[in-house]
């Protein structure tokens, strides 16, 4: 997909990613003998297929909603086995690397979008998927546009789980407990917060940087504010600007001024992701900047109720609050090489089918990649989701992660750079200079 596809994408984002309530809970639910059931002609013989995922954690709606769809299926079809091979992100990443190297990618694995997907893509390890997204309509209960992610030479390779916008979680009783009356909305008065809670023995934001993304978001919405709006990364690639641009500089400085402040956990590049999130649904982090995609886990945390959330602060006076990091979600693709090619994409498709009305029905629906059907409110959504719904009204645009816009090689040297901020404190024109080195050699 074309950068002037990608931006076009950001810049509707205000429509497209509102929870638009629109297709789901009646008439486009799979039924046993409809979508899932094996292509004509297609023996019916005992198969298993192998799910490769990120949701490890049971008491997660994303791993009931795997688990329910995944069961209901294996008992309609007595023939398919479903094995499920649950990883954290980190976990996945490597280990489909690995497997990739070998040409051995798992029936159905994990891949995220754009630039982290295409070099599966040009190495031929996924099967195109626009026969399952043409079968029964099933790309038409997408937002508009969100599949141009998944896709290169109008051929598409996955299906996302959802699309999602990066906002502050804030534990409402922490706040209460440490005084703090007012939601800070700009950068200084989140960095007085963080000396507050901390001052109070509160953890201020939890994290969990062993899985070096994590810090990598974070850093992006603080870019996105200094450079006064999005497409900082995609002006790098066309040749306008370079990582020396006193923007990216600034942005280096914030962040390390948030890390300064102690506002993570002691430890950090040793907590993964999961555990990092739990630090604040246990209630022992104050604040956790992350995708709405926590949503529904928050609400089925310990702190259900407690939470509120608001737009990430103007850093130094820039940045509109309504342009967020955006998250098209991490995707499910088929692998090229399966044995079980056709059986494989049945499942899937069952599978993308039921899962709005799950996700819908577990609480878990906001931040989703399809159109949903029926009122938040009368189906028993927390104040929090819908809240969080509400913005996702306003959204003007954003930016992608780091990692969805750099080839994998500048990328991971970014990954790393940032996660070594929270080890030591650098110059900030040092790293911006050995972010531009690392993009010239690769670029």
């Amino acid at each position: 997909m074309s950068r002037t596809k990608m931006k076009a994408f950001a810049i509707v984002m205000a429509s497209a990613l509102a929870l638009t309530l629109a297709a789901c809970n009646n008439g486009q639910s799979a039924s046993p003998g409809n979508s899932g059931e094996p292509s004509r002609g297609t023996a019916t013989k005992d198969v298993t297929i192998t799910f490769q995922n990120i949701n490890p954690d049971p008491s997660t709606p994303s791993y009931k909603m795997i688990k329910q769809i995944v069961g209901q299926y294996e008992q309609d079809h007595p023939h398919v086995k479903i094995e499920l091979d649950s990883l954290n992100t980190d976990q996945q990443k490597l280990k489909l690397k690995t497997q990739a190297a070998a040409k051995e990618v798992p029936d159905i694995t994990i891949v995220n979008p754009a630039a982290q997907m295409k070099p599966f893509v040009d190495a031929g390890l996924l099967a195109p998927l626009n026969d399952v997204a043409d079968k029964e309509g099933l790309k038409d209960t997408f937002q508009n546009g969100l599949l141009n992610y998944y896709s290169f030479d109008d051929k598409l390779y996955a299906f996302p789980d959802g699309n999602n916008i990066e906002v502050v979680f804030y534990n409402k009783e922490l706040f209460k407990q440490a005084g703090i009356q007012k939601l800070p909305t700009t950068f200084d008065e989140l960095i007085t917060t963080v000396k507050t809670l901390k001052a109070k023995g509160i953890t201020p934001i939890a994290i969990g940087e062993k899985d070096s993304w994590t810090g990598s978001l974070l850093f992006m919405n603080i870019l996105l504010r200094t450079n006064e709006g999005p497409n900082f990364l995609n002006d790098v690639l066309d040749g306008k600007k370079t990582f020396n641009d006193p923007a990216f500089v600034e942005a280096v400085d914030a962040f390390q001024e948030l890390v300064q402040a102690g506002a993570f956990p002691d430890g950090a590049t040793s907590i993964d992701y999961n555990a990092g999130g739990n630090i604040f649904k246990t209630g022992k982090a104050a604040m956790y900047i992350m995708g709405t995609w926590e949503t529904g886990s928050i609400d089925a945390s310990s702190v259900a109720g407690k939470v509120g959330a608001f737009q990430f602060p103007t850093v130094n006076g820039k940045g509109d609050v309504n342009e967020y990091v955006i998250a098209p979600g991490s995707a499910f693709a088929v692998s090229a090489n399966s044995e079980h090619l056709q059986e494989t994409k049945d499942f899937l498709h069952y599978f993308i089918t039921e899962m709005p009305k799950i996700q819908f029905d577990l609480k878990n629906a906001i931040g989703s990649g399809q159109k949903m059907k029926g009122d938040l409110k009368e189906a028993g959504y927390s104040e929090l989701a819908i809240s969080l719904n509400e913005l996702f009204k306003n959204v003007k645009g954003g930016d992608l992660a780091f990692d969805n816009t750099m080839n994998p090689a500048i990328a991971q040297a970014h990954l790393s750079s940032i996660q070594n901020l929270f080890v030591q404190k650098e110059d900030s024109a040092q790293v911006a200079k050995e972010h531009q080195n690392t993009f010239e050699a690769n670029k």
